[in-house]
């Protein structure tokens, strides 16, 4: 490179580092240091690594960029300005302002070329390994013989702090396992934390602990030297069967007088005061801000207008495709439309009301049943497939030699499972799901909030759903984790009440969007409810329905979800033959009701019937707005107990008798 272009370079840099610097002081709040200590990473990926294309930032094609270390955010924000994207200087001078493109983190759907959610440490790492495994997924499903229609890589800035959090290490061994060669991770060690040094927590060796993970590491020992990330940019894209991990030396708030290498540039504005000195020390006009100079604007716009020509050339490449392989090239197109092919709802199940069936069980048949007219659905458990009942049996696992088996073998790693999944649903062209025990939603609970606050669409299924499961006692009996779920905007929790709502919970669950959902199942046979003596199980859609009515107006009426709903069935039928009308609702989804219109909740819960009664084996937590203050709820306000089931329902008062007591209590 001669002295002009090193020169343009550095300028170039520079004032990535200067505007990171300057949005954050004009908001008077952020993180300074990473975004100027990590200018020159960026400028290596944006400028000669990453394929994209600012004018279409969901090409297919397109390499996924991930900012784990999301509070770096304004590195991102400052390079999607200046290649092209739909972000204005403006943008960048409104930093974590209201309304503004440029939140406080990275958010989808926010600011263009933001691939996914980051902001919470280390769920950027893990989403990384499902956009990997999606991508090695679609390339095995549509790649042909001259045809390598999907050939990206996925590249993450990562912290010390992301490498701290658990997730990443349950992500990195699965990444290693799985040999996700496609990942190419950038680390930045720079030795600081919020409360000081690293080495206060965290002095293990990360290059070898990657390296027993399967990973293939290098080490740059001066973020600043650019042929060194070069080069180590170059060997880890050379490098395919192993994922990569970069780890690179920085000094945050590198060209701060006062602050570079300490914990104060790392959460906090420079000053006013500083901020001219960096501008000094960079030779910059100390009494300017926001500058961008002419040269280094069109220097990056012609790196990003480089897109346009890439994209060209790969549409060109999939209309030839389309012409050898029409076939999977319509089924591309449909299921990366986020439509679900014609006819998938022919194959749904009814099941007769002729003996008991664990809806965990039905949820299983179900999925076997549509797999095959829905090829971009796909999932596994966390090591818990024979329980959750969600192989799809007459397909192969994914694996590191077989990239299209559409069962996924995740491991005991719910967390990185959960956020695997995030990066595979914000992937066109698949729908994930994941499975385990309701308790264990738990360990889910960050990538879920992120689904549900980028209003993505996967599939959490949760069995062992309460005290029915039994034996295993306390720890697994799950009581306030259904009231916890159903908390999180932008969420549909579903629990059906039998086979055949379970079914509709499928139909709901695959034809939803704008929110993760979340269906729960039952481990204990469950009657099957007689489809010609009671309403259509296909009402579930509506979240809450008149499952059986009296033949009068009801006097009380009871309410239930999931195992309970064929228990307020029995009830109903002893109060009726005590002289007493009763309406059974059953209620498998509280978000799905609050999207009825107000005429459709009146009809359900008609007002004048004040004497009202919930069952559930969870939480009474939210009850109260149905209920009402004249009503009642049996509900869980202790743990469980470990014993057979039967006896458990005794003991917490889930029996018909206990309903009927109840319910006569009321009147």
């Amino acid at each position: 490179m001669d002295n002009t272009n090193k020169d343009l370079e550095k300028l170039a840099i520079d004032t990535v580092r200067i505007l990171s610097a300057d949005a954050v002081q004009k908001a008077n709040s952020g993180h300074p240091g990473t975004p100027m200590a990590l200018a020159p990473m960026g400028h290596v990926l944006w400028s000669e690594v990453m394929n994209y294309n600012p004018k279409n930032p969901d090409w297919a094609n397109r390499d996924r960029f991930i900012l784990s270390a999301g509070h770096a955010c304004m590195l991102q924000y400052s390079f999607l300005y200046l290649t092209g994207y739909d972000l204005s200087l403006d943008d960048i001078k409104n930093f974590r302002q209201l309304n503004s493109k440029t939140a406080g983190h990275p958010e989808y759907g926010l600011a263009p070329g933001i691939d996914v959610t980051t902001g919470p440490l280390g769920q950027g790492f893990a989403n990384g390994v499902g956009f990997a495994i999606a991508q090695k997924h679609l390339a095995a499903r549509y790649n042909k013989p001259e045809f390598d229609l999907f050939n990206y890589h996925i590249y993450a800035i990562c912290s010390d702090g992301d490498l701290m959090e658990g997730v990443t290490s349950e992500a990195a061994s699965l990444a290693g396992h799985l040999e996700l060669g496609n990942l190419i991770y950038l680390y930045d060690d720079n030795k600081i934390s919020i409360e000081g040094s690293t080495d206060i927590t965290f002095n293990e060796d990360v290059s070898m602990r990657f390296r027993s993970y399967g990973w293939h590491v290098q080490e740059v020992d001066d973020v600043n030297d650019v042929h060194a990330l070069q080069l180590a940019l170059r060997n880890a894209k050379a490098e395919t069967q192993k994922p990569s991990l970069i780890r690179v030396r920085s000094l945050i708030a590198y060209g701060s007088p006062n602050k570079s290498g300490t914990a104060g540039s790392h959460g906090s504005p420079l000053g006013a005061d500083e901020i001219k000195l960096v501008k000094e020390f960079f030779g910059f006009d100390p009494e300017k801000s926001f500058v961008v100079p002419d040269e280094v604007k069109k220097f990056y716009h012609e790196k990003g207008a480089r897109g346009a020509e890439y994209e060209k050339k790969w549409n060109e490449l999939f209309k030839a495709y389309k012409e050898k392989f029409p076939e999977l090239a319509a089924e591309y197109e449909l299921a990366a439309s986020g439509e679900l092919p014609k006819g998938w709802k022919d194959n749904l199940p009814t099941f007769k009301a002729d003996g008991k069936m664990a809806t965990r069980q039905a949820s299983g048949k179900v999925l076997n049943a549509i797999a095959a007219s829905i090829p971009q659905l796909m999932g596994g458990s966390a090591d818990l497939a024979p329980s959750t009942e969600t192989h799809l049996k007459e397909f192969d696992s994914f694996t590191s030699e077989k990239r299209d088996g559409r069962n996924f073998h995740f491991g005991i790693r719910e967390h990185a499972m959960g956020s695997a999944i995030n990066g595979m649903a914000l992937t066109k062209g698949i729908i994930p799901y994941s499975a385990t025990f309701l308790i264990f939603s738990e360990y889910q609970r960050p990538p879920i909030r992120l689904a549900a606050i980028m209003k993505i669409s996967p599939i959490y299924i949760y069995t062992h759903d309460s005290i029915g499961l039994g034996e295993d006692g306390t720890t697994h009996q799950p009581v306030e984790q259904l009231i916890s779920l159903r908390s999180i905007p932008n969420i549909t929790v579903i629990r059906p009440a039998d086979a055949n709502e379970t079914v509709q919970a499928w139909r709901v669950a695959l034809e939803h969007k704008g929110g993760p959902v979340v269906l729960v199942f039952t481990r204990q046979g469950l009657p099957i409810i007689d489809q010609d003596k009671y309403t259509s199980a296909a009402e579930l859609e509506k979240g809450a329905y008149i499952l059986s009515d009296s033949d009068k107006e009801p006097e009380v009426i009871l309410m239930a979800t999931g195992s309970e709903v064929s228990l307020i069935l029995q009830a109903q039928e002893k109060l009726k033959a005590d002289g007493i009308a009763a309406r059974v609702v059953s209620m498998p989804s509280w978000e799905l009701f609050e999207k009825q219109s107000a005429a459709y909740k009146e009809k359900v819960f008609p007002k004048a019937v004040k004497k009202r009664l919930a069952v559930e084996t969870g939480s009474p937590l939210g009850w109260h707005k149905y209920v009402t203050d004249e009503g009642d709820i049996i509900a869980m306000t202790t743990f469980g107990e470990s014993a057979p089931a039967e006896e458990l329902y005794k003991v917490f008062g889930f029996t018909v008798d206990n309903v009927v007591k109840k319910a006569k209590a009321l009147l």
